[in-house]
């Protein structure tokens, strides 16, 4: 053999059962937490080299190309659920945003456009018992979700006893049609671990003070996920933009992430600056305006007069190219409340629900607030999405992933 060393001392790679799925405007792996290996079944290192190494990150080349994401925030994603314990739920769904460039799972919230893929993933998975599943109807799917610790209700539709995929809902960001599932966030104020109450600083709207970039106007709210909401006319932009006006601009991501920062600290989410670097997916920082026309990126013109207001959101230190599922939570949730920035761009006053234009076009999310002794309470926030298996198998990954984690 020309003097080569015929041993093999290398691993051999191992398979794990795996589905591929699109929720809303994202894509990512999908485990049952039994089919992990047993060192990774637990929260750990095991278990995030295991899920950096099934999405190909970290990558210096920024392309994870050697793995399953597809190099943007939506598309770096991982999700492990299983059967629930808990009284009233069906699966429990585990979130894990994996980084592109460093080598770091981040498990502080929720992905509310893959909440969407979770209850035809439980069907199809035996979570759910069969006498829950019509054989022509609508298949109800209480989730917990375990990063925030919430619960999320799936109406699933399902045709012959199947998860019924394909269909004629269109979703902005979504190429094609599929069916329609609708999502209930319950009581989405109050983010889990972290705790404190829907505004942080006990007002609708602050100072945010950020050193070296300026003073702005916020509204930060806990609400589906921990986001700091600015206005778009205050930090130099229109509200119109499209991915390339701001991702392209190295100076401006520095910007954004100095702002969230600075805003992760106000809203007591991290108690040192240098922590946000370790925190990307929470909180999110977004920025509004009033309504007006304009171009979305499929090259549609969204109408000013079949929105609302104008939002536009940053996921993993870049612009998203529609809206995340979570944020849009929070959107319809500060939209409720008279007085947020949010409210204030959609023309202020008392509303339940609004449509909001985004990179890719509209979304419509609705939301449930009321004043209780003094302060806003939100019972649920409703939105549709849809969702479709890509690719269902396994995934495979060379075997020393879990010894050298």
């Amino acid at each position: 053999m020309n003097g080569m060393n015929t041993k093999n001392t290398h691993a051999p790679q191992i398979r794990i059962p795996a589905t591929y799925l699109r929720g809303g405007t994202s894509k990512g792996v999908f485990f049952r937490l039994q089919d992990l290996p047993g060192v990774a079944q637990t929260p750990g290192a095991a278990r995030d080299a295991l899920l950096l190494r099934v999405i190909g990150s970290p990558d210096p080349y920024g392309k994870q190309i050697d793995g399953m994401g597809g190099a943007t925030s939506s598309t770096s994603k991982t999700v492990i659920v299983s059967k629930s314990a808990r009284p009233d739920h069906d699966v429990d769904y585990l979130f894990g945003q994996v980084s592109i460039d460093s080598a770091f799972v981040d498990w502080s919230g929720n992905c509310g456009n893959l909440s969407a893929a979770v209850g035809p993933f439980a069907i199809a998975s035996g979570f759910i018992d069969a006498a829950k599943v019509p054989e022509n109807g609508i298949c109800t799917v209480r989730i917990w979700q375990a990063n925030i610790g919430k619960t999320i209700v799936a109406h699933v539709p399902i045709t012959n006893g199947q998860v019924q995929e394909t269909g004629d809902f269109e979703l902005d960001g979504v190429t094609f049609p599929a069916a329609e599932i609708a999502l209930e966030f319950l009581d989405p104020a109050d983010e889990g671990e972290d705790g404190g109450a829907m505004f942080p600083t006990g007002n609708l709207v602050d100072d945010l003070d950020v050193p070296g970039v300026g003073t702005f106007k916020a509204t930060l709210i806990n609400a589906g996920i921990p986001t700091i909401f600015v206005n778009a006319a205050n930090i130099g932009y229109t509200g119109s933009e499209l991915q390339d006006a701001i991702n392209s601009d190295a100076a401006a991501l520095a910007r954004f992430e100095t702002m969230r920062a600075y805003g992760a600290l106000k809203m007591g989410l991290i108690k040192d600056i240098a922590e946000a670097a370790k925190r990307q997916h929470t909180p999110k920082i977004a920025f509004v305006a009033p309504p007006a026309s304009y171009v979305a990126s499929s090259g549609k013109t969204v109408d000013a007069n079949g929105i609302d207001l104008r939002v536009r959101a940053m996921s993993m230190g870049k612009l998203h190219h529609a809206m995340m599922g979570t944020a849009a939570v929070a959107i319809g949730t500060a939209a409720a409340i008279p007085g947020t920035l949010v409210n204030l761009a959609a023309g202020g006053g008392a509303r339940n629900a609004v449509r909001f234009g985004h990179p890719s076009g509209t979304l419509r999310v609705g939301a449930e607030a009321k004043l209780v002794d003094g302060q806003w309470m939100v019972t649920k926030a409703i939105m549709s999405r849809s969702a479709r298996v890509l690719m269902e198998g396994a995934v495979r990954v060379p075997g020393d992933v879990l010894t050298t984690g």
